[in-house]
């Protein structure tokens, strides 16, 4: 997100009269506060996700910012002189359309066209690349939106239904089930066609969680429960476009993308129908006339500049330290082991080209392993290793701010989860005894469990 430089000179006023911290040494009785470690930014407000790692050199933060810019630029339909290429098919005409304020997104309320929403779609079994199988004439994600004299793909509905439960003490709550309805297709929709919701997650920190070490992460995995705790975070390896290989998948919520640079031009590829060197072909060739080869419609450099960007976005701060009833919720989350799969804290290593987030001690409540959410969440669907009930740990740092920069408090994948008391009780499957150890809790425990995830 674009911003003037005011931040610079409050970021570290926050940091209870430490300095700011150098290298991986970050002193004072205010350590846990530096979520990203040096790239940790003091801001609560709605520009919270927004900043660039304080220590990036005059060199890389102009680098950021050119991504910035990109990230920012909306795409129109060609021919046009600034930004050509939007669509044919499509579902946002930028990046920072899905993500607003560089946070998270939202299911559509009803007569809504979703923003910051899409539906990924697949036929049974595996690619020769152990993918997903593309639909014939959808592809592998839905476009709600096309160019003038193009049809969308299909619209999207989404209702729900509640399910009803009831706390340990007594106290009723309510859970709504998603109901997806795919209406007016452009064609008719294959029998077997596996679809799965997903809400855009946000942008800020990738670059340190790209640069943990691929052996930390395993050395997390415990894919047999050989210590029997019920937990079984397994990795998914996924297929890597640029080099040909597999590799370790980390981003997405089924951890189905192995790096940045295939986020960025596989999402300008799929979610506003921008071409690449990457990724040459529109999402929608072979379905339409409009959807002819042509050549790449955005340089390379745009598409490393966003890379960048997104490898350089710092991470807010945690907050209300002290506060006793964070501090309590903040060790109720590990009686509840819910730290056995959101591990509050991770390394970087050294990272080629961003020196200033390499050897980073930095708390990202994550493990980035797969792990079985049980029957409810299920969406059906595999996604190379991941299972149709797998899903990878998403990262809790910056939680507490989405309502201030997105203004809603939605949550999951799918964001079925109204509140954060809602996305606890979700957890089933390897999560089902933390759940219902949440539910036995006293109504003032929750509070401070929930108080200590707000202060993330």
């Amino acid at each position: 997100m674009i911003r003037a430089r005011w931040w610079m000179a409050v970021a570290w006023a926050g940091a209870t009269a430490c300095e700011a911290p150098t290298g991986n040494t970050v002193p004072g009785p205010s350590a846990d506060a530096f979520s990203g470690g040096v790239a940790t930014v003091f801001d609560a407000t709605g520009s919270a996700f927004g900043h660039p790692a304080p220590t990036l050199s005059s060199t890389s933060l102009a680098h950021h910012d050119a991504g910035d810019a990109a990230f920012e630029a909306a795409f129109v339909t060609a021919p046009a002189p600034v930004n050509p290429g939007l669509g044919p098919l499509f579902n946002s005409s930028s990046c920072a359309g899905c993500h607003t304020g560089d946070g998270r997104g939202r299911p559509p309320n009803p007569g809504e066209v979703a923003a910051g929403f899409l539906v990924r779609l697949s036929l049974p079994g595996i690619t020769p690349q152990g993918g997903p199988v593309p639909v014939p004439g959808f592809g592998g994600q839905l476009q709600q939106r096309a160019i003038q004299g193009v049809s969308p793909e299909a619209d999207l509905a989404i209702s729900y239904v509640d399910s009803a439960g009831v706390f340990v003490d007594g106290t009723p709550y309510a859970l709504r089930v998603p109901q997806l309805a795919l209406l007016n297709p452009y064609a008719g929709l294959p029998g077997g066609l596996l679809t799965s919701p997903r809400a855009a997650p946000p942008v800020f920190g990738l670059g340190l969680l790209e640069a943990v070490p691929e052996q930390e992460i395993l050395q997390l995995a415990d894919e047999t429960d050989q210590d029997g705790d019920g937990i079984s975070g397994r990795p998914n390896y996924v297929y890597d476009m640029v080099s040909g290989q597999t590799m370790l998948g980390r981003f997405g919520l089924k951890a189905n993308t192995p790096n940045l640079l295939q986020q960025a031009f596989v999402a300008y590829n799929e979610d506003i129908g921008v071409t690449t060197s990457f990724l040459p072909a529109e999402n929608c060739e072979g379905q339409i006339p409009a959807c002819a080869t042509h050549p790449p419609e955005l340089r390379d450099s745009v598409v490393q500049a966003v890379t960048f960007y997104l490898r350089t976005l710092a991470v807010p701060a945690r907050r209300a330290l002290d506060d006793s009833t964070a501090r309590h919720g903040e060790a109720l989350f590990a009686q509840l082991r819910c730290s056995a799969c959101h591990q509050p804290t991770l390394h970087t290593g050294g990272v080629l080209g961003v020196p200033e987030l390499s050897n980073q001690t930095i708390h990202p409540y994550t493990d980035l392993l797969l792990h079985d959410m049980g029957p409810g969440l299920a969406d059906g669907r595999p996604d190379f290793l991941a299972t149709g009930s797998e899903w990878r740990t998403p990262p809790l740092w910056g939680i507490g701010l989405t309502a201030a920069v997105n203004g809603h408090t939605t949550f999951l994948h799918d964001g079925r989860a109204r509140s954060l008391i809602e996305a606890i009780l979700w957890h089933d499957g390897e999560a089902h005894g933390a759940r219902e150890a949440f539910r036995a809790l006293s109504a003032a425990d929750r509070e401070a469990l929930i108080a200590f995830l707000r202060s993330l």
